[in-house]
């Protein structure tokens, strides 16, 4: 028997006209592998913000209940061709009770637990998702487990990717955002070095409470030189970074091939032999990524995904992974929420305002039925 609710979706015209808006859905009944979730808690992280709002102009848009009407300028609607006209929907994961199941051993197993699930679609009251992408959370509660899979195994994914790389050490740019919080933790317990790079002195606090022994602010005048001497401390030539845009990435490279050519017995004019890379996993800057010659040819520049990564990893390795979140999910891997909206409060001027700003230890959680 097909199931009705709320849901979220969010269309980009070729106009650059952005809607997103909450309609009234009919969920099909889950078949095979399939499960059906009445979704109780989503939150809203930066990967979500692409597709929900992007670079709409939301301070000039139309806002009326359950919808909002806003403009996306160019370059970025052109940018965005590929989506025009698509209503999509919006939510990369969430946490509720199963409800229905296909006919697969998998899926029945599932029937009346509450899970973490990944359907792509959480902003919405039900969801059918893959039973192999469901989590079981037992004893946990729904906010407990909403959050219990793009960040804790992006994290999880940082540090792996270092052990298989032979790293002992990652430098990480935005370092007291949620996801940091859980690396910092994850390296404390691996034994892998860590750099934090913050920008106020209550983000520094915070990581220095939880156990980060390297942590640099960069509004500190002597902030290149605290770099470099962290760098040079932990031996931290692999990073991270979730900003994209701007000179960030630059200034991980510079400080490190200081540190490299620091090390250097003999002058080459090509700068070090050390091998230097950063990962961009975000863009919450979304312009130009500048970079410098300053640091020799002795570096690389990728792009991370944590579902190619885990495609990469293999199944024991995700498996693993899954298993240390669940075993620690209100410890290692525990999310903070600042606010709690439903399905038409996250759509207003105020809370739309306050999500995209994107600001540490500020995220929202969305709950559809509340």
């Amino acid at each position: 028997m097909a199931t009705t609710g709320k849901q979220l979706f969010t269309t980009l015209d070729a106009d650059g006209t952005l809607t997103v808006a909450i309609e009234d859905v009919t969920f099909p009944d889950p078949t095979g592998n399939q499960v059906l979730v009445k979704m109780e808690a989503a939150p809203i992280n930066p990967s979500d913000l692409a597709i929900l709002v992007g670079a709409a102009d939301i301070d000039n848009a139309e806002y009326s209940p359950g919808k909002f009407v806003a403009k996306v300028p160019e370059p970025f609607n052109t940018g965005s061709k590929a989506r025009h006209g698509l209503k999509l929907p919006a939510g990369n994961e969430g946490a509720g009770t199963v409800v229905a199941v296909g006919d697969s051993d998998k899926a029945k197993a599932l029937m009346g637990q509450r899970v973490s699930c990944v359907p792509g679609n959480a902003y919405s009251q039900y969801c059918i998702a893959d039973a192999s992408m469901c989590l079981p959370l037992g004893d946990h509660t729904a906010e407990d487990g909403a959050s219990g899979f793009v960040n804790p195994m992006t994290a999880l994914g940082f540090a792996e990717n270092a052990k298989m790389d032979g790293q002992g050490a990652i430098l990480h740019t935005v370092g007291a955002s949620n996801l940091g919080q859980m690396l910092t933790r994850i390296c404390n317990e691996d034994g892998l070095g860590l750099v934090n790079i913050v920008r106020k002195d209550a983000q520094a606090d915070l990581l220095k409470g939880i156990g980060s022994t390297h942590v640099v602010n960069s509004s500190a005048d002597d902030f290149m030189a605290q770099l470099t001497a962290a760098i040079d401390d932990t031996g931290a030539f692999y990073g991270f970074d979730p900003i994209g845009g701007g000179k960030s990435v630059d200034t991980a490279f510079k400080a490190m091939e200081q540190v490299a050519v620091g090390r250097m017995t003999e002058y080459s004019r090509y700068g070090s032999t050390q091998p230097k890379r950063m990962f961009i996993y975000g863009r919450l800057d979304t312009g130009l990524t500048t970079l410098s010659p300053s640091y020799g040819f002795g570096w690389t520049l990728s792009g991370w995904l944590l579902f190619p990564f885990l495609q990469a990893a293999g199944a024991e390795t995700v498996g693993r992974m899954r298993k240390r979140v669940l075993d620690s999910l209100t410890t290692t891997f525990a999310s903070h929420y600042k606010t709690r909206v439903n399905l038409d409060e996250m759509l207003t001027k105020d809370a739309v305002a306050d999500y995209r700003a994107m600001r540490t230890g500020e995220k929202y959680l969305v709950t559809p039925w509340s």
